[in-house]
C-alpha cells in the first residue's frame, strides 16, 4: 500500500455528534487530515468497533484466527478475557493467547483473570495467584483486571481477591465485574471495591441502579447471552454508560456478524445513530484507554467504510493504515500456530462409569433451554442389575465429569433430565470453569467411546452413536482449534446436526453440555469432585439421604 492515499465519504466524528461529506487523507499510517468536502460519496467513514468483553476462546478460534474474521464486519479491537485458558494452563496459556494475538493486526486489551479457579470445588490445571497478576498487569498487552466473578468473595473481603482487585486499583486499570442479580447494598459494597462494569444485568431496573452507583453497562449480543432487547431502553437516557460485546460466540455466527450487528439492532429499535455508534468506539476506548484511532487528525488510521447504515454491511476495514478486510473477505493471512495443552488423563474403562444403587429417591439435574442455570428433581432410579442406568423414556440421562488433569482419577457421575437424547452419547473438553471432560449419554458403551475420543484427540467436542462418530479435535489447551473459523464453523454444525438427530432438541447441545460443570451458577451441577448445589455452595449426595 501506498504511504499517502484517500478515501471520500460521509465522515462519522463521535466527539461533535456530526456527520459531513469530507476526504480522509491517509499519510503514513495515520490520519494526516480531513478535509470537508460540498459533496461525497453515501458511504460511511467511521472509526472501527470495539468489542468491550469477550473470551476468545468460546469461539473455538486461535485470538489470529478470530481476528481475521471479526474484521470483515469492522471490528478493530477487542477486550478480551482469558479466563478459559488460565483455567487450563494459568499464566502460561495467558502467555500463549497474547502472543498468537500479535500475529494479525488487531487491537487485543486482554485482562488478567483474578478467579481462576473460580470455586475451590473442582480440579482445574491452572491457578492464577496474586504474584501472577502482579506479573500479568506490567505487561503492555495486559489493560485491565478481567471479571471478578468471585462477588461473594468480594462482599466477605477474601484477602487473596482484594489484594488483586487493590493492585489493579493502584495502577489505575479498570476491573470488569460479574454481577448477576446483585442488587442494594450488596452491589454498592461490590462497586465500592473499584469495580467499575457489568455485562450480567438482565433488566433494565438491574442495569439502572448500576449505573447510577457508578458503573458502565456491557450489553450483549453473543451466541450464548444476548440481553440486547431488555437492555435498549437504556439509551434513551443513559448513552454514555453502554458498551457492546459478544461475551461468547460460536465461529458460525461471528462468520455472519459482531458488533455491527449490535449497532444494527440499536438503530432498528430506534437508538439515535451516534449514541448507537459510540457505544461500540469511543465508550469502550474511552473507559480501557485502548490506544486506537478514533478518526481525528493524528490518530492512527483506523477505520471502517459502511457502505449501508441501515444493515451496517461493512465495505471495508483499516487498521494502522492497512485495509484488513474487504468486500465481505479477510485479507489477514493465517498463521501457522503450536498447540499447547494440559491433557494427563488415560483411557477409561467401562466400569468406571457404573454407579451403584442406593436406597432412596435420587437427585436429578434438570437442564433448561437457553439458560445457564439449572433446576434440582427427586426422581426413583432406573435400575438395571444393582446399576442406575440412563433411562430415555423418562429422559433421564447419565452425566460424566472426568478430570482430564489427572490420569487415573475416578469421574464423578449424576443424572440429567431435559437432554432429550434418545441414542449415542456426545463429550466435550470444554466444560466451564474447570474445562475437565464433560459427556453426557443414554448407553454406558458410546459414553466410553465419546470420552475416550476426547482424550484421544487431547481434547476435542465428540458425538458418537455406535459406529458413527463425529469429532472435532481441539489440540489448543483443549479448547481451541488449528483451523479457520470456515472450517471450524462447518465441523461445528456437523456435530450440532449429528447431535439433534440422536434426539436433543437445543440448537447448540455442546454449548449446553459445557455448563452443567459451571459450579457458580446454580442450582444443581457436577464438577470432577462430585455433585455440587450452587444454592448452598457445596457438595450434596446423589441419592437423598
Amino acid at each position: 500500500m501506498e504511504d499517502t492515499y484517500t478515501i471520500t465519504g460521509q465522515i462519522v466524528d463521535v466527539f461533535r455528534d456530526r456527520l459531513y461529506p469530507g476526504k480522509v487523507t491517509i499519510k503514513d499510517r495515520r490520519i494526516f487530515s480531513l478535509t470537508p468536502l460540498k459533496s461525497a460519496p453515501e458511504r460511511l467513514i467511521c472509526p472501527g468497533f470495539i468489542d468491550a468483553h469477550i473470551h476468545i476462546e468460546s469461539s473455538f478460534l486461535t485470538p489470529a484466527a478470530f481476528a481475521a474474521t471479526a474484521v470483515v464486519h469492522g471490528t478493530i479491537g477487542a477486550v478480551a478475557d482469558p479466563h478459559e485458558i488460565a483455567n487450563v494452563l494459568g499464566v502460561t496459556g495467558i502467555k500463549f493467547m497474547v502472543e498468537n494475538g500479535h500475529e494479525a493486526p488487531f487491537y487485543f486489551s486482554w485482562g488478567a483473570p483474578p478467579c481462576v479457579p473460580a470455586t475451590s470445588y473442582e480440579t482445574t490445571g491452572g491457578k492464577i495467584t496474586y504474584e501472577d497478576v502482579a506479573y500479568l498487569l506490567a505487561l503492555p498487552e495486559i489493560g485491565h483486571l478481567a471479571e471478578v466473578m468471585n462477588y461473594p468473595g468480594v462482599l466477605k473481603k477474601d484477602p487473596e481477591l482484594m489484594k488483586k482487585i487493590d493492585l489493579a486499583k493502584s495502577l489505575c486499570k479498570p476491573i470488569d465485574g460479574h454481577a448477576p442479580l446483585l442488587r442494594g447494598e450488596d452491589l454498592s459494597r461490590y462497586i465500592a471495591a473499584g469495580i467499575s462494569t457489568d455485562h450480567e444485568s438482565t433488566s433494565c431496573d438491574e442495569a439502572r441502579e448500576k449505573i447510577e452507583k457508578g458503573m458502565k453497562i456491557i450489553l450483549r449480543g453473543g451466541s450464548i447471552a444476548n440481553n440486547l432487547d431488555e437492555l435498549l431502553p437504556l439509551f434513551e437516557d443513559l448513552p454514555d454508560s453502554l458498551m457492546f460485546s459478544a461475551d461468547d460466540i460460536h465461529a458460525s455466527d461471528l462468520l455472519k456478524g459482531h458488533i455491527n450487528l449490535c449497532v444494527k439492532k440499536a438503530l432498528e429499535k430506534g437508538v439515535p445513530f451516534f449514541e448507537a455508534i459510540k457505544a461500540a468506539t469511543l465508550n469502550p476506548v474511552k473507559h480501557y484507554a485502548l490506544k486506537v484511532g478514533l478518526l481525528q487528525e493524528g490518530d492512527s488510521a483506523d477505520f471502517i467504510v459502511i457502505s449501508d447504515a441501515s444493515t451496517m454491511e461493512i465495505e471495508a476495514t483499516y487498521i494502522q493504515g492497512r485495509c484488513v478486510a474487504a468486500e465481505g473477505k479477510t485479507k489477514i493471512k493465517a498463521v501457522s500456530t503450536h498447540p499447547i495443552n494440559n491433557f494427563r488423563r488415560s483411557p477409561l474403562k467401562l466400569e468406571e462409569l457404573q454407579i451403584v444403587t442406593q436406597k432412596g429417591l435420587m437427585r436429578v439435574i434438570r437442564v433448561l433451554e437457553g439458560q445457564l442455570h439449572t433446576e434440582s428433581e427427586l426422581v426413583e432410579p432406573s435400575m438395571d442389575g444393582n446399576f442406575v442406568v440412563s433411562d430415555q423414556k423418562r429422559d433421564i440421562l447419565k452425566l460424566v465429569v472426568v478430570n482430564r488433569y489427572d490420569a487415573k482419577s475416578k469421574p464423578a457421575i449424576a443424572f440429567v433430565r431435559g437432554f432429550g437424547l434418545k441414542n449415542g452419547a456426545l463429550a466435550t473438553s470444554v466444560a466451564h470453569d474447570a474445562h475437565n471432560i464433560i459427556a453426557v449419554g443414554v448407553d454406558d458403551h458410546d459414553l466410553l467411546q465419546a470420552i475416550n475420543l476426547v482424550i484421544k484427540h487431547r481434547g476435542g467436542l465428540a458425538c458418537v452413536d455406535g459406529r458413527e462418530k463425529v469429532i472435532m479435535p481441539l489440540p489448543v489447551a483443549g479448547l481451541m482449534s488449528l483451523e479457520e473459523a470456515k472450517m471450524v464453523a462447518e465441523i461445528e454444525k456437523e456435530l450440532n446436526h449429528a447431535a439433534q438427530s440422536l434426539g436433543t432438541k437445543f440448537k447448540y447441545p455442546f454449548t449446553n453440555l459445557s455448563f452443567l460443570s459451571l459450579l457458580v451458577i446454580p442450582k444443581l451441577k457436577l464438577s470432577d469432585r462430585g455433585l455440587f448445589d450452587g444454592e448452598t455452595f457445596r457438595f450434596t449426595p446423589l441419592f437423598l439421604q
